[in-house]
Parts: structure tokens; C-alpha cells; sequence
């Protein structure tokens, strides 16, 4: 029986390592008959070894979203890898210098707010706007996000910048809606990564996250939030759009803050 995204040519961004949650997006749109490419930043060798670790090795395109340099040829360069037009994006791509994290809200300089916000959120925009050239009719961009409803003290600025981001996906559904482009949000709860590994608290935080969750949590299981991606990024959800799906064990429909 053929998968759900069989055919479909998607772009992935995020991938660090084999616990990155992208990694299982990448994985599971394989296993699911999807064509992938990769894309990474810095620490190029590292994303193209991991890209080896998938069903089927992915090609790495390098890409700061901050970086027109990068933008500007990413359709092209994408559309000759795929050989073809682009079905799915996935944007999971965030940072936050540490003085942007912890306690330090009060105190961040505006530098460093501005990068949380460039990568975090605005890149959203930057790659989205980037790949409509090839963008697909029903095709699908996903974007990870952690629910902003509330303030997590450790999550510090990048609280803020999820909430930019899911202002900023809002926006998107409702400009490329005539395009046919669907732009949606999944607010996963938290796992474990590279990038939350940073975060001053994190494991205090999962740990309040299961037990509050009536679903329960774990950490260590990406595996439901990489369902809900692929799932978006196929054609099981054509009239879904500027939504925000949250897979996090049902934490976030307790009143009561987690942090």
C-alpha cells in the first residue's frame, strides 16, 4: 500500500543530528514513499553523515536563512536535487544566544533579540518566500513551535519568538491561501535535542511536562510529533491551513502554567 506522502518531494531543514526532530520527519516521509532533501548550517560534514543514517540518503544543501547568498539560489538548487516541484516543507530551524535564555529576560541586549527573532521567526518567512518558485498547488509548509500560549522562564526570548512565529504562519496561510500553499504549525512538547539540551531548566520541564500531560509524555519518543508533521505534509489535510497542531500529550489544555 503506497504512504501517505508516496511521490512527494519535500524539503527538510533542521537536521543536526539523529535525535533531531527532523531527522525522525525526514525518516518516517521515507518510509512513507517521499523524496528528501536536506538542508544544514555550520556543521555541514555532521548534517551529511547523519543524512547517510536515513532509509535512503538525502543530499545536504547549505543554508543560513539569514544569508541571501543562500536564499536566493535555494529553488534552483532544491528543484534540480528533487527534479521537480516541492510538495512539503519543513521549517525547524531556531536559535536563541544563551544571554537571550534563562533568566536573563530583563537584560537581553537588543542584538541578541534581534537574532533570536531573525532565526527563529523571520526565517519562517525567508524560506517559505524563497522556495515559492517551486512551490507545488496544495503543497505544504510545517513549522515546529512550542506553545507560546504560556511563559516558560527558561525559555526566555525564544518564548517571544514562537509567538512571532505563529504570528508570522498565520500570515503566510493567509497570502499564499490563493496559491493553494497550506502554512501550519506543531507545537510539540518537549524533547529531547541538541537545541533543548541548551535550554536552562529542561529537564526539570519534562519531567513536569509528563506527569501533567493526560496523555503522559516522553521525552526521548519523537515519534508523534513526526507523524503530525507528515501528516500535514500530506494530502490527508487539504483544507487545514494557519493551524496549530499541538502534540504534546495534552499539557497544554491544563489551566494551570507548566514552568
Amino acid at each position: 500500500m503506497p504512504g501517505i506522502v508516496a511521490g512527494k518531494n519535500l524539503l527538510i531543514t533542521g537536521v543536526l543530528t539523529d535525535a533531531s526532530i527532523a531527522f525522525h520527519v525526514a525518516a518516517l516521509a521515507q518510509r512513507e514513499g517521499a523524496k528528501v532533501v536536506l538542508t544544514g548550517h555550520g556543521r555541514l560534514g555532521l548534517v551529511e553523515r547523519i543524512a547517510r543514517r536515513l532509509p535512503e540518503p538525502a543530499p545536504v544543501i547549505e543554508l543560513d536563512v539569514t544569508d541571501r547568498a543562500h536564499l536566493d539560489p535555494l529553488a534552483e538548487r532544491a528543484g534540480e536535487l528533487l527534479g521537480g516541484p516541492l510538495d512539503g516543507v519543513l521549517h525547524a530551524i531556531a536559535y536563541a544566544p544563551p544571554a537571550a535564555l534563562g533568566g536573563n529576560f530583563l537584560t537581553t541586549s537588543w542584538e541578541d533579540v534581534a537574532t533570536t527573532l531573525r532565526v527563529s521567526a523571520h526565517s519562517l518567512h525567508a524560506l517559505t518566500t524563497a522556495l515559492l518558485p517551486i512551490l507545488a498547488p496544495a503543497s505544504s509548509v510545517v513549522a515546529l513551535d512550542f506553545d507560546a500560549g504560556k511563559a516558560c522562564p527558561g525559555y526566555g526570548w525564544m518564548g517571544v519568538a514562537k509567538t512571532a512565529l505563529e504570528s508570522c504562519a498565520r500570515y503566510l496561510a493567509a497570502a499564499l491561501g490563493g496559491r493553494g500553499v497550506r502554512v501550519n504549525l506543531v507545537a510539540a512538547g518537549p524533547l529531547s535535542t541538541v537545541a533543548s539540551r541548551a535550554i536552562p531548566g529542561f529537564d526539570g520541564l519534562g519531567t513536569r511536562w509528563g506527569a501533567r500531560a493526560p496523555l503522559g509524555w516522553s521525552t526521548g519518543d519523537h515519534s508523534s510529533v513526526a507523524r503530525a508533521c507528515v501528516t500535514l505534509m500530506s494530502d490527508w489535510l487539504p483544507a487545514t491551513t494557519g493551524e496549530i497542531v499541538h502534540v504534546d500529550g495534552g499539557a497544554h489544555v491544563i489551566a494551570q502554567a507548566i514552568a
